[in-house]
């Protein structure tokens, strides 16, 4: 939407989110005098919370509540019915849309005068970071000429390649091995198979792959899903996969997800292979795209 109607972004920083939120009257929690605040004449007693605090068990929830209060009733915000982390608020024919992720708030309005006036109004709460730049470690760069926005994480994989050692492999063009099947008869089976795979980090390896695969990577997705059913049990045939995802993304680090490139409405593709293994179940894929570029996307 931003990318399609020329809309500002900008981003907002929560300055101790978890510290906002109220407890209720029947949560009675009691803490410890914190070291170096002792009460001199009551070193024996305990402090009874009125606020959250990080680490509690409740702070997320309480936090929400207190920001769902907060847009709702003093900012005049409306709550999306599908997404609860999304507020929007109308002013005519001008909008402006805030999305939330815990204490990262993206702004997206039809002028930045809406954005300074939201700003001011919530400056009691926030840190301004300005315009949007990076978010959750996903460079964002917008070309308000082309009417484009682009999403990048070849930071984060660059940083994931060097802390896995990989950084120096020779690039790919694509993340599997079409020639090769994967499959759990690989895994390990004998004393001497198990410890040659103890100091590999088989699942570390995945869970980074699969935060690229989430956030602007889909043509990594089945790749992911295919790596991760031998989390258990990895073979070096297993492993030699997963790294076959990182020479791929090695090469193709400086792609971006692009919205606004072509004006489109959403279009969805959709396939499910069956069960053509008899190891597995099917495997089932989608992708939508609005503008351009996809916006939601699934291979399980």
């Amino acid at each position: 939407m931003a990318a399609a109607d020329d809309m500002e972004m900008h981003q907002i920083d929560i300055k101790g989110a978890y510290l906002n939120g109220e407890l209720t009257n029947r949560e009675v929690i009691y803490m410890s005098q914190p070291p170096g605040y002792h009460a001199p004449n009551s070193p024996r007693l305990v402090c009874c919370l009125w606020k959250t605090l990080y680490g509690l068990k409740q702070s997320g929830r309480r936090w929400y509540q207190r920001l769902v209060d907060i847009m709702l009733r003093h900012l005049g915000f409306t709550h999306c019915d599908v997404d609860q982390a999304v507020f929007f608020h109308w002013q005519g024919q001008a909008m402006i849309i805030v999305l939330v992720h815990v204490d990262d708030c993206t702004i997206a309005a039809t002028s930045i005068v809406l954005i300074a006036d939201f700003k001011a109004r919530i400056s009691e709460h926030i840190t301004n970071l300005d315009e949007l730049h990076w978010l959750l470690g996903i460079e964002i760069k917008c070309d308000h000429e082309r009417r484009t926005i682009h999403l990048s994480q070849r930071s984060y994989i660059e940083s994931i390649l060097r802390r896995y050692g990989l950084f120096d492999l020779k690039p790919v063009s694509i993340p599997m091995d079409t020639n090769i099947h994967l499959t759990t008869a690989q895994s390990p089976s004998t004393t001497s198979e198990y410890a040659q795979m103890r100091n590999v980090p088989y699942h570390e390896a995945v869970g980074s792959l699969m935060y690229a695969a989430l956030g602007t990577r889909p043509d990594i997705a089945f790749a992911i899903q295919t790596a991760s059913r031998f989390s258990t049990k990895p073979r070096p045939a297993h492993w030699e996969a997963v790294k076959r995802i990182f020479r791929y993304l090695k090469g193709t680090m400086n792609l971006w997800l692009s919205y606004g490139t072509t004006k489109q409405d959403m279009m969805g593709f959709t396939d499910a292979d069956g069960s053509m293994a008899e190891d597995r179940h099917a495997i089932s894929g989608y992708a939508f795209l609005i503008h351009g570029g996809a916006v939601t996307w699934s291979a399980k």
